[in-house]
């Protein structure tokens, strides 16, 4: 139980550590002494606090443009406005850009100008979700470290989008219309660092090929998954967190050892339609098996101490360290014993 615990102390430090690391980064704020006078014009458009003179807040205002942004701004707020286009000259002074919100607009990706974000080469941060984008926007500065896409149009991912940025760390794709063909094999080529990666709620039926080797987290839920290819978590061996919740998972769409994955900590299975609890890591932590179809469970393979010890081919070989299990909604009879639920 200690070296468990002790897993997941190492995984949400090092999850805090690139977390921090990013915000410190984003957030050192020059002393306004250091700026010139000039330096503080603000567009009409928008509000520029005196006491963050970093900041330009554009939201809510029902803009159609991006308007010139000072050189002093790190952080622009332009979110829920009506901007179809992002281009080049309104970011020519804009050079210390870490920020950029740009969420529940209308943008396209014809109206991205090439060359208007890879030109702002400390951008940390890009936020462009409920816009109208149909492939993820290219090219990108080398600097980004978290691009926030969920709720477009996305299905497709031109070749080399990913190449330069090895230094992103979290990509959320979220609630677009990715479909299978939306990958090749190295379409992920060149994200050396991801840590999360966000595809839930898209079309896919099959997981996507060869992921980023230092993936941690993986939210595939709310697609139309069916399968998960023998030996498919060698390429990811730090993944901790894995949600495939509102799937078409089978008993017979699992490989053979199941999610024996020492890495994983946290497996979220809900609404799938597993008729049987699949094989799993003696490390994990969390496991969500809500609403399937499981029939009936051993509580002695769950918890060993209430019974004989399991052999090698039950699910839980050697009773793993469970602290969260949930079998709601699934076929078990008769009830649940009072056993298994005080065996945590």
């Amino acid at each position: 139980m200690a070296t468990t615990i002790c897993s997941i102390m190492w995984v949400l430090f090092i999850t805090d550590s690139v977390w921090t690391r990013s915000v410190r980064q984003a957030y050192e704020v020059n002393d306004p002494e250091d700026f010139d006078e000039h330096d503080f014009d603000c567009p009409r458009e928008c509000f520029c606090p005196p006491s963050f003179p970093t900041a330009l807040y554009c939201e809510n205002r029902g803009l159609k443009e991006i308007p010139a942004i000072p050189s002093r701004i790190w952080y622009l707020y332009l979110e829920n406005n009506l901007i179809e286009t992002i281009p080049e000259k309104p970011f020519e002074n804009a050079t210390q850009l870490r920020w950029i919100n740009l969420n529940k607009n209308k943008i396209t990706n014809y109206g991205i100008e090439k060359g208007a974000l890879s030109q702002l080469k400390k951008l940390l941060f890009l936020f462009l979700e409920d816009n109208e984008l149909e492939e993820v926007p290219s090219p990108l500065p080398r600097s980004l470290e978290q691009l926030q896409l969920a709720r477009n149009k996305v299905s497709r991912i031109p070749q080399g989008t990913f190449s330069n940025l090895e230094n992103l760390t979290l990509l959320d794709l979220q609630h677009n219309k990715l479909l299978d063909n939306a990958f090749q094999r190295d379409t992920f080529k060149g994200l050396k660092n991801l840590m999360q990666l966000n595809m839930a709620k898209n079309a896919l039926r099959n997981m996507p090929p060869r992921l980023p080797a230092n993936t941690m987290q993986l939210f595939l839920d709310n697609n139309s998954i069916e399968e998960i290819p023998e030996n498919y978590f060698n390429v990811i061996p730090k993944v901790a967190f894995l949600r495939l919740n509102h799937n078409k998972l089978s008993d017979a769409g699992l490989p053979s050892r199941g999610f024996d994955v020492s890495s994983i900590l946290d497996l979220q299975l809900s609404h799938n339609r597993l008729t049987k609890v699949p094989r799993i890591s003696t490390r994990l932590q969390h496991l969500h098996l809500d609403h399937n179809r499981i029939k009936s469970v051993n509580v002695s393979v769950i918890c060993p101490t209430h019974g004989t010890l399991p052999t090698e081919q039950d699910s839980f070989p050697y009773g793993p360290h469970l602290s969260y299990l949930r079998l709601d909604g699934n076929e078990i009879k008769p009830p649940i014993p009072m056993d298994l639920m005080t065996c945590f």
